[in-house]
């Protein structure tokens, strides 16, 4: 309950502040109002007695802009704050005492004034504060007249300082923010230039096989030599797909701090993690890991996340296995669960995603039910990738 009182007068203090074009933190005005009531209080402690209702006027008119902003939420215009202070301070020092805790609010408005409003009127409320307390000392004897004043002198260079510092803040972030901002049109500039060279290099290659071949066809009926041409194109075009991942994966990644994307020699962690959350499964590994290349590696790695996640959703209480087999030529990966999976694919993208992705890499998947159990099964070409 404490905190949600806490957090609703933080966000109505922040309205208040925005309605009124400041800048400040929210607790500032929380701290000044802090300091100015405990001073009245004590003020008003002080004079209990005859001088109290006068104590009591007094301390309405200090704190009718608080008043104000606890009835309405809108923060008061400076000088009308300045003038209820002044009027109601003036009130308390008809009776002053020793030591004096009435001259407090002023010091503090001498602050806040200086750090909020313009150089005008900070100057003429401290002028006020200060005339107010020398008419005090010369009419009723208050005591300590050249205290006062400088403490009211230093509250309005403290308020100044204040000011400087949240207007160097504000320029500092609204640096950083042009710097940041800077920084990413300068990466998207990148990006485009590098997916703009890869794309129009890679369509102009390709575009000179199909025509290649649909001149062979046409002229003289060469399958054969159509056929090569068309395998260069698909060759050409697969490493171009690849090039354009390698590129948008780099974005991703500097964007996500130094952290490597994940391969196929990260599927032994992901598996042991899917364990550790309480899913059984096994892996299984067969071949040199390190010939499988980012690209391929990552694209196995998101199809295994995506499987292991279909079965710990789908067959929570089914034990798993993760297969990985590679060789000279290829790549094949199996997940399988000990469960049928009779309606797999209800509303989900999982499925459609797996075949999208193994699609860019130019693999062969198949996912369904196979022998009791659900089964993917996923093989990639890598003499093709590494000839790309």
């Amino acid at each position: 309950m404490w905190e949600t009182a806490r957090d609703r007068l933080r966000s109505r203090l922040a309205d208040g502040l925005a309605q009124s074009g400041l800048t400040l933190p929210w607790w500032v005005p929380m701290g000044t109002t802090a300091f100015t009531v405990i001073g009245l209080v004590v003020a008003v402690g002080q004079r209990i007695g005859p001088a109290l209702p006068v104590a009591i006027a007094g301390f309405l008119l200090v704190t009718a802009s608080t008043l104000l902003w606890v009835c309405t939420g809108r923060l008061a215009p400076s000088w009308v704050k300045a003038l209820g202070m002044l009027a109601g301070i003036g009130l308390l020092l008809t009776y002053p005492v020793v030591p004096d805790f009435a001259p407090m609010p002023l010091i503090v408005l001498a602050g806040e004034l200086g750090s909020i409003a313009s150089a005008r009127v900070a100057f003429a409320a401290t002028g006020g504060a200060i005339a107010v307390l020398g008419a005090a000392a010369l009419t009723v004897g208050l005591v300590g007249f050249p205290v006062y004043m400088l403490a009211v002198v230093v509250g309005m260079a403290a308020g100044f300082m204040l000011r400087w510092y949240v207007r160097a803040l504000d320029a500092e972030r609204g640096k950083q923010a042009a710097v940041r901002e800077q920084a990413m049109l300068g990466e998207r500039q990148r990006i485009a230039r590098e997916v703009h060279d890869v794309v129009a290099h890679s369509l102009s290659i390709t575009l000179l096989h199909v025509t290649g071949a649909r001149h062979g066809l046409r002229t003289d009926r060469d399958i054969d030599e159509a056929v090569a041409a068309l395998t260069e194109a698909e060759r050409i075009g697969r490493a171009a797909m690849a090039d354009i991942r390698r590129t948008v994966g780099l974005l991703a990644q500097e964007s996500a701090g130094t952290r490597p994307l994940p391969g196929a020699g990260d599927i032994a962690d992901l598996v042991a993690e899917t364990c550790a959350a309480g899913l059984v499964a096994d892996w299984e590994l067969e071949g040199d890991v390190s010939a499988v290349d980012s690209t391929v590696g990552l694209g196995l790695y998101r199809i295994v996340q995506e499987s292991l996640a279909n079965v710990v959703k789908h067959a929570p209480g089914e034990k798993a296995l993760v297969r990985l087999e590679i060789d000279a030529a290829d790549a094949r990966l199996t997940v399988r669960n000990g469960h049928s999976g009779a309606a797999r694919n209800e509303g989900g993208s999982g499925l459609a995603g797996m075949t999208a992705r193994a699609d860019q890499l130019g693999a062969r998947l198949t996912a369904g039910p196979e022998g009791g159990e659900w089964v993917v099964d996923v093989t990639v070409p890598l003499a093709r990738e590494a000839a790309s």
